[in-house]
């Protein structure tokens, strides 16, 4: 069977992961970790395809997405998730419309998750404008700081068609939402107390943008001339971590920019406290200085790894721009969490799975990574948002989020 290896690295130091490189090693660092089969059957059915297996999480009458686990007092694993339902909207309008969060619980990290609820948005689809984050709500990204737990989010309600720039001085409903989410972060003690609601909720967002620059179709634009800075229109995919030289809180974020193509660009914020205020910097991060070509990514994971005293970030690359390949996930490394480098190898993941006969899977979609660490920041499972074929102009299902286990091997 080919061997899928996983590798990245620091500027030289340590750790290294090199993602499905046939039979190639690293010589860097005490580690090599290698992605693990995972459990799961795929069948070709009329519409597309059907998956079910231990390593996926699925739902009925709901498309399952990203998804956010963590390892909590009991020994039990958690997974917070967003999913909006079927059989109402194709996908790519049902999570604007109204996608919930849920609480799934395992006793092992790497599959067999079961629902246990929903404890945000759970009126889905119905039309609320009762707070900011009323609508829809996605991209679950947990921490725990101290004795809490900290859910940050991306979220949105619809504004209304007021201070719109269109033609028609109108915006689609879809259009209106979207270009309106924002990052909140709720507080719990427990899971089950997430469950129950007894979390500490704000009725602000915890980020919002700063500049609303597009030549046309916007929602409250900002005054002409105005440069856009990375928090612009919209603010998601939150990934936070704490930095142990100053005791800051990173908070990295996406940004849409049109120049004149739309592109996701990102940035970070800084705070004194995991439930801020948080301050946006100007510059972007995951940024190539002297890039030839404008790069675009999202849904970025950052992590700090405590033996190499860095950074590193997990994302997904559009076209490839940053890896020089094909769209995957790629990654960078940074000693400040502010200036980022691109490795040699900064593939992460190929978007395929591998099957526990070594055959490996193309997929249309892998993407919101999120990771599972041990104490020293080594990961052990990657959690992803996967859909073997188009799952956009699906209205029937299609998406799930599939686990894959890491191991790690030291090297002799």
């Amino acid at each position: 069977m080919n061997k899928h290896w996983i590798k990245f690295y620091c500027a030289g130091v340590a750790l290294c992961m090199l993602a499905s490189c046939v039979g190639e090693k690293t010589t860097l660092g005490e580690y090599v970790f290698e992605a693990q089969p995972i459990d799961l059957k795929i069948d070709s059915v009329a519409d597309g395809y059907r998956v079910e297996g231990l390593s996926v999480f699925q739902l009925p009458g709901h498309f399952v997405w990203g998804a956010s686990v963590t390892e909590a007092e009991d020994g039990k694993y958690y997974m917070i998730y967003s999913a909006p339902e079927t059989g109402v909207y194709p996908f790519n309008k049902a999570w604007v419309f109204g996608s919930k969060m849920g609480l799934a619980v395992s006793d092992r990290p790497d599959g067999g998750f079961l629902q246990l609820g929903f404890f945000m948005n759970q009126d889905g689809f119905t039309e609320d404008k009762s707070a900011w984050d009323a609508q829809t709500t996605s991209n679950p990204h947990v921490r725990k700081f101290g004795d809490r737990y900290y859910l940050y989010y991306a979220a949105s309600v619809d504004p209304g068609n007021e201070h719109i720039r269109a033609k028609a001085d109108t915006l689609p409903r879809r259009d209106r939402i979207q270009q309106s989410q924002q990052i909140g972060v709720i507080s719990f003690k427990s899971f089950p107390d997430l469950l129950e609601g007894k979390f500490t909720h704000s009725d602000k967002p915890l980020l919002s943008p700063r500049t609303r620059v597009k030549s046309d179709n916007v929602v409250n634009p900002s005054p002409e001339g105005i440069e856009p800075k990375p928090d612009n229109l919209i603010v998601v995919n939150p990934s936070v971590v704490y930095r142990p030289t100053d005791g800051k809180y990173l908070l990295y974020f996406k940004g849409n920019i049109y120049d004149p193509h739309w592109r996701g660009v990102h940035g970070v914020a800084l705070s004194d406290s995991p439930t801020g205020p948080f301050t946006a910097l100007d510059e972007p991060v995951f940024h190539i200085e002297g890039a030839s070509e404008k790069l675009s990514a999202e849904d970025p994971f950052v992590w700090y790894h405590q033996n190499d005293q860095c950074f590193y970030a997990v994302f997904k690359d559009f076209n490839g721009q940053f890896t020089k390949g094909k769209p995957c996930l790629a990654i960078m490394s940074s000693q400040d969490g502010i200036h980022w480098n691109l490795p040699e190898h900064s593939m992460f993941m190929k978007k395929e799975l591998i099957l526990p006969n070594g055959a490996s899977v193309e997929v249309k979609r892998l993407e919101r990574p999120q990771l599972l660490l041990d104490e020293e920041g080594n990961p052990e499972v990657l959690y992803a948002a996967c859909a073997i074929d188009d799952v956009n102009p699906r209205i029937d299902g299609g998406s799930f989020n599939v686990q894959i286990k890491i191991r790690a091997k030291k090297i002799k």
